[in-house]
C-alpha cells in the first residue's frame, strides 16, 4: 500500500514539473513572437553598380506627411485585384475588372518617386527595390515610379487609413502605422484612377498591370495567375536604387541593409526559452531524483 501511494507522489509531482513547464513554454513563445509588424520609418539607400552605398538616410512617416506631397485623401478606397480563377487563360485577366478586388483602405501615403529623389533619383537605366521588414521585395524601372499611366497611378509608401476595408477583406487597421492603429502599414499601394473600371471604382487591375508594367514586374500567383494584389508590399522598411539596375535574384529574400532592428514580424527564436526549457528539464531531474 505504501509502495503504491509512493508511485502516485511521483507520478504526482511529475504532472505538476510538465505542466509548470508548459506554461512557460506558452508564455515565452508568445514574447518571442513581438509585437505588430507595422513599420514607421523608412531607410533610403543608394547603391552603385559595383554594390558601394553612395547615399542613404532614415525617414520617419512624420517626416514624409510634412515635407513631401501626400498622395491619396483618406476617404477615397483603393483597390488591387486577386487572382481570377479560370481554366481561360486570357480569363485571367479579367479585362472588364469583375470582381476580386482587394480594398487596400482609405490611405495616404508617399510616392516612392518623392522618396527616390531624396537620394539621387532615378535614371531610366536603373531600378528601384521596396523591400519589406520580412525580406519580401519587389522591383520597378524608371518608368513604372516616374512616368505612370494614370490607370496605374503612382506607386505609394501608405503611412495612413483613414477607413478600413469596406465589406470582405484583409483589415488594414485605421489611422498611423502601429498595433493599435494601421497594422499593415506602411503599404506599397499603386492609387490608380477610376477610368477604367465599370464601377467607377479605384482599381489597379490585372489587366491594367499588363498593360502599364514592364512583363519582368508582373506578378503572377502560384505562377499561373495574374495578381495586382502581390504587388502591395507591407510593412515596407527599405528603398533601394540600384544604378545600372537591379541583377539579384528576385525570388530570394533581400537581406536588410538597415542598422536598426526593425519591429519584427515572424516569431524569433529566444535564447530565453531555450534557457527555460533546459532549466526546467534540469529541474525535473533533479526533483525526480530526490523524490
Amino acid at each position: 500500500m505504501r509502495v503504491h501511494f509512493y508511485y502516485q507522489e511521483k507520478s504526482m509531482k511529475i504532472r505538476i514539473i510538465l505542466l509548470t513547464l508548459l506554461a512557460v513554454f506558452c508564455l515565452v513563445s508568445a514574447a518571442a513572437a513581438g509585437p505588430s509588424g507595422a513599420t514607421t520609418e523608412l531607410h533610403l539607400i543608394r547603391i552603385a553598380e559595383n554594390g558601394t552605398v553612395l547615399e542613404e538616410k532614415t525617414i520617419d512617416y512624420m517626416w514624409m506627411e510634412s515635407n513631401l506631397p501626400v498622395q491619396g485623401d483618406g476617404s477615397t478606397h483603393y483597390y488591387h485585384q486577386g487572382p481570377v480563377f479560370t481554366d481561360e487563360l486570357e480569363g485571367r485577366w479579367d479585362v472588364n475588372e469583375t470582381g476580386n478586388f482587394k480594398d487596400r483602405g482609405a490611405v495616404k501615403g508617399t510616392a516612392v518617386k518623392d522618396l527616390c529623389d531624396l537620394i539621387g533619383g532615378m535614371t531610366e537605366n536603373d531600378d528601384v527595390m521596396i523591400v519589406a521588414v520580412d525580406g519580401y521585395h519587389v522591383e520597378y524601372g524608371y518608368s513604372t515610379i516616374y512616368e505612370p499611366p494614370t490607370r496605374q497611378g503612382p506607386a505609394t509608401v501608405c503611412w495612413y487609413v483613414g477607413e478600413d476595408v469596406s465589406g470582405v477583406g484583409e483589415r488594414q487597421g485605421v489611422g498611423y502605422p502601429g498595433k493599435e492603429g494601421y497594422f499593415l502599414g506602411m503599404r506599397l499601394v499603386f492609387l490608380a484612377d477610376d477610368s477604367v473600371n465599370p464601377e467607377g471604382l479605384h482599381v489597379f487591375g490585372n489587366n491594367d498591370m499588363r498593360e502599364t508594367l514592364p512583363e519582368k514586374s508582373v506578378y503572377f500567383y502560384e505562377g499561373l495567375y495574374p495578381s495586382t494584389s502581390g504587388l502591395t508590399v507591407k510593412w515596407v522598411s527599405e528603398i533601394r536604387i540600384y544604378e545600372g539596375g537591379y541583377t539579384g535574384e528576385t525570388g530570394a529574400l533581400a537581406k536588410s541593409m538597415t542598422t536598426r532592428t526593425p519591429v519584427p514580424t515572424k516569431t524569433a527564436s529566444s535564447p530565453i526559452f531555450f534557457g527555460s526549457a533546459i532549466a526546467g528539464i534540469f529541474g525535473a531531474v533533479l526533483l525526480w531524483r530526490r523524490s
